[in-house]
């Protein structure tokens, strides 16, 4: 049940929750809101961590301070629903936000997610319908439908290949423990533009077990050309199945030197075209390309496969795969290789929204014509029934 509550309100709403934590932060006095079942599960897990206690740095929110603070103006803590907290050990120190995430899954929270880079603030929610599973560092969008499984091993670890790399021993990239593999499909607008060996790294990554995504090398110069790589793209990859994004890779210096507006055109006429064919697609760029020559509607509605060649990106926007080497060595592979980190669990994502290979057949064939019919008859007061063939 939601409560309203005055502004000085101070109720002890349970153990160890006062209603003053949970009150607007706008600096305005008005009332606020608080969902009763808000509280019980707080105080679930401050009994599942053996917490010596819990921050509310966030309870409600009124429309104007959820839109000052980035927020929609109608989300959860809008309703009196959610609370960004830090919880505390018995030693005073803040538990990991990656320990708490799945601690909330487990009490029932039906939001989630982890809010910074450090890693120990979190947002909990008791929305009423779906679930959202997040980690704000990649995004707002759903990472996971497990947190053990996303913050339970280390990130995973990928590469991406293409002809260049030559015959590739698949068995031994999986044994080198290798995660995840982004393979070349092609480039530019004309069939036989097909990488030379994308169906048989295709074929090997699969046999090996590793999860596949796949891009597409972009020479487009307007967005009529955009879409001919698209449709071109889509050929190639009927049929297939992939576990990770299918990704745009615009990267020719005459292309930025169309500036900002046109090449953002060009990645939307790409994006928009393959996503409408039932993929989840993303847009690789580096870390200059994607402040300078992508629009931020691209950036907030795909997935970003950074290209940041160093020890520790300042790229501040958000990503689900880091290309962070070009000079990369994996077992298996001759001479340098692409290494990747890929943050989110695409797999999942991928799979439960039914793209990339993985959805319901769409058109399922009719059934089979037959060559007769079936016909009933009476004859002197008795019915006869039979079937007729086709002469």
């Amino acid at each position: 049940m939601i409560k309203t509550y005055g502004y000085t309100d101070n109720t002890q709403l349970s153990p160890h929750f006062n209603a003053q934590e949970f009150r607007c932060k706008c600096g305005r006095e008005h009332d606020f809101q608080i969902d009763d079942d808000l509280i019980t599960k707080l105080e679930a897990i401050y009994a599942a961590l053996n917490c010596s206690k819990i921050i509310v740095t966030s309870g409600f929110r009124c429309v104007a301070h959820d839109k000052a603070v980035k927020g929609s103006g109608t989300g959860q803590h809008t309703l009196g629903k959610a609370a960004d907290i830090c919880c505390y050990g018995q030693d005073d120190q803040p538990i990991s936000s990656k320990t708490v995430c799945c601690k909330a899954q487990d009490t029932g929270f039906t939001g989630i997610a982890n809010i910074t880079a450090a890693y120990i603030y979190t947002h909990v929610d008791v929305r009423s319908s779906g679930k959202w599973y997040g980690d704000e560092v990649h995004g707002n969008s759903t990472v996971t439908d497990d947190f053990y499984k996303y913050f339970g091993d280390e990130d995973m670890k990928g590469i991406d290949v293409s002809v260049h790399n030559g015959k590739i021993d698949w068995q031994k990239v999986k044994a080198a423990g290798i995660d995840f593999a982004v393979l070349r499909a092609g480039y530019g607008k004309l069939a036989k533009q097909k990488d030379d060996r994308f169906e048989e790294n295709y074929a090997g990554a699969k046999a090996a077990g590793i999860p596949v995504g796949a891009y597409w090398y972009s020479y487009a110069m307007d967005e009529d050309e955009a879409c001919q790589e698209a449709d071109v793209f889509l050929s190639v990859i009927k049929g297939k199945q992939f576990e990770f994004p299918v990704y745009f890779d615009l990267e020719e210096k005459k292309q930025f030197d169309l500036g900002k507006e046109k090449v953002s055109a060009i990645m939307r006429a790409f994006l928009e075209r393959v996503e409408a064919a039932g993929y989840f697609v993303g847009l690789y760029g580096s870390a200059s390309s994607l402040t300078t020559h992508t629009a931020d509607d691209i950036k907030s509605r795909y997935t970003i496969w950074l290209a940041h060649w160093v020890d520790k990106t300042n790229y501040s926007g958000a990503y689900g795969i880091w290309q962070n080497s070009e000079k990369g060595s994996v077992d298996g592979i001759s001479g340098n290789v692409d290494l990747d980190i890929g943050y989110k669990d695409f797999p999942t994502i991928i799979k439960a929204k039914g793209l990339n290979g993985y959805g319901k057949e769409l058109n399922p064939p009719a059934p089979a014509a037959e060559d007769g019919i079936t016909v009933e008859v009476t004859v002197d007061g008795k019915k006869y029934s039979g079937k007729l063939n086709k002469a």
